[in-house]
């Protein structure tokens, strides 16, 4: 039966996809998006600021929130598509040096290492000493995961086939870029199911897995998806984003939404409490305002899983809503003014791994920098005043210098002190250092924004798939009666792409 009425519980930029597509997939039934704040898109925040430094002056794009989209994601190549947003695009080509270029910074050392980008550059790399033997020795280990393990740490997992310095250097700090999260307590299954599918593949080797190919080449996403001529513009592109910056998705696939003849979208409504109506398979969803609940007839919570836990009635409790503990992260965006020579390498940005001695308040508590200037530096306008004073969007004589630093994460003590610990002060030193560049190399910034975001990523634990596969299993069941849907970043992935496809997929069974 179709549903009468369906309710999308929170609009970011999963609850955003699930109400477009649910309308698409279900015309003929009514949609509601609810969502506490005023503005619609979650973590997805796009902002212009004005920069100016004798005559060069620009409008300067910032993020706040993700940065690049990659694109591998179907979904998101569709809502490109769907959406109009095409001639929007900003895009880095794989030759770029914001597309070959990779860091990592050391703590304890100065400058940047660069990590390898080919195989023949893994040979003349300062890391060479610690890969090579990891790479050629991991084909010979004989299978080594545990009898009856069905998952186990990201750390534990690289440590067992490439070994302890490996896991600590090159996996604590991918783990840092994606989850802003400890290693050692991330679940390998649910963050990198790759890497545990091609250990499988390769009974017991990693690379033996990568290096076989799969027998089921067709795309885990399936083939339905709608990608026009989107395809063909993403070819030999690395990244990409927005000319507006990432929000764009948000604020097109909210216009889409407005437009919809079936959907109504209501913000400043946080959703307090949802209960089963006595005699009837429909749900009432209390609200903080002094309206009538909303009620229901099948719902799609993107809310954190946390958050859900507390607004269940206590007859109907769901397992696992509070397993998952999300990292929290500073972010500090910064503009420099033109220089003579430039601030940073060519490059993306760079990484820093776990120190030796673990999460200590001695640590700087920097996860990495991202070089923005390097990537998307399109999505700056720039203006040059002549003379008589008029302006122009030809490119002046200087070009500013945009980065985001990102901090906290498993480094506490960096969040429990945000306003102490991320002063120009102390963080213009750090990124010097790390730089391999003298402090009076770095100009005054001319914009030095500092935003704590809290609980923005959800970081699986270990167990996580089979503890989301109990969640699901216990939704089909009772009173809910597959009535109830739980998708997001706190479910499946984290990258925008996951939770546009999490969206996509919301009531595929109804």
């Amino acid at each position: 039966m179709v549903p009468s009425h369906i309710a999308v519980l929170g609009g970011g930029i999963t609850g955003l996809s699930a109400a477009y597509h649910l309308a698409r997939r279900f015309p003929s039934s009514r949609i509601t998006l609810l969502e506490k704040e005023r503005r619609l898109g979650g973590w997805l925040r796009s902002e212009r600021v004005e920069v100016t430094h004798g005559a060069d002056r620009a409008d300067v794009l910032l993020e706040s929130g993700p940065r690049t989209l990659r694109p591998n994601s179907k979904a998101l190549l569709e809502l490109i598509h769907l959406l109009g947003l095409r001639d929007s695009l900003i895009t880095t080509p794989v030759t770029s040096p914001a597309a070959t270029r990779r860091f990592l910074h050391i703590p304890g050392t100065k400058g940047l290492t660069a990590l390898p980008s080919s195989p023949r550059s893994l040979f003349t790399s300062p890391l060479a000493r610690l890969l090579i033997p990891s790479i050629l020795r991991e084909p010979w280990i004989k299978p080594n995961r545990p009898h009856d393990a069905d998952d186990e740490s990201f750390d534990a997992f690289v440590s067992r086939r490439f070994g302890n310095e490996v896991a600590r250097v090159f996996g604590s700090a991918l783990v840092h870029g994606i989850y802003a999260a400890d290693s050692r307590e991330l679940s390998v299954r649910a963050a990198f199911p790759t890497l545990w599918e091609a250990e499988e593949r390769g009974k017991g080797s990693v690379l033996k897995g990568f290096l076989k190919r799969r027998k089921d080449v067709r795309s885990k996403e399936g083939d339905d998806y709608e990608l026009g001529d989107v395809v063909v513009a993403m070819k030999g592109v690395s990244v990409y984003s927005f000319r507006d910056g990432i929000e764009t998705l948000a604020t097109r696939l909210a216009k889409a939404l407005h437009h919809a003849s079936n959907v109504t979208v209501r913000t400043t409504q946080q959703v307090t409490g949802l209960c089963f109506v006595h005699g009837s398979s429909d749900i009432d969803i209390s609200l903080s305002s002094s309206q009538p609940p909303l009620r229901a007839s099948h719902i799609v919570s993107t809310l954190p899983l946390p958050t859900l836990s507390t607004l269940l009635p206590s007859s109907h409790i769901l397992p696992h809503l509070t397993a998952t503990k999300p990292s929290s992260v500073v972010v500090i965006n910064i503009i420099f003014p033109p220089t003579s020579t430039p601030i940073h390498p060519p490059g993306f940005g760079y990484l820093v791994p776990r120190p030796v001695e673990g999460y200590t308040e001695e640590n700087e508590g920097v996860l990495g920098t991202v070089f923005d200037s390097a990537a998307l530096d399109a999505q700056d306008v720039y203006y040059h005043s002549s003379r008589t004073g008029r302006g122009s969007q030809e490119q002046s004589g200087g070009r500013f210098t945009k980065l985001t630093m990102m901090l906290g994460g498993p480094h506490t003590h960096i969040l429990n002190n945000t306003s102490q610990s991320t002063t120009p002060s102390r963080m213009l030193p750090l990124l010097a250092s790390h730089l391999g560049i003298p402090l009076s190399s770095l100009p005054p910034p001319l914009h030095f924004r500092v935003t704590l975001q809290k609980d923005c990523i959800p970081a699986p634990r270990v167990g996580h798939v089979r503890r989301m596969e109990e969640l699901k299993d216990a939704l089909k069941r009772g009173p809910w009666n597959g009535r109830v849907e739980v998708v997001g970043a706190g479910v499946g992935g984290v990258s925008v792409g996951d939770c546009v496809r999490a969206g996509r997929e919301a009531g595929r069974g109804w």
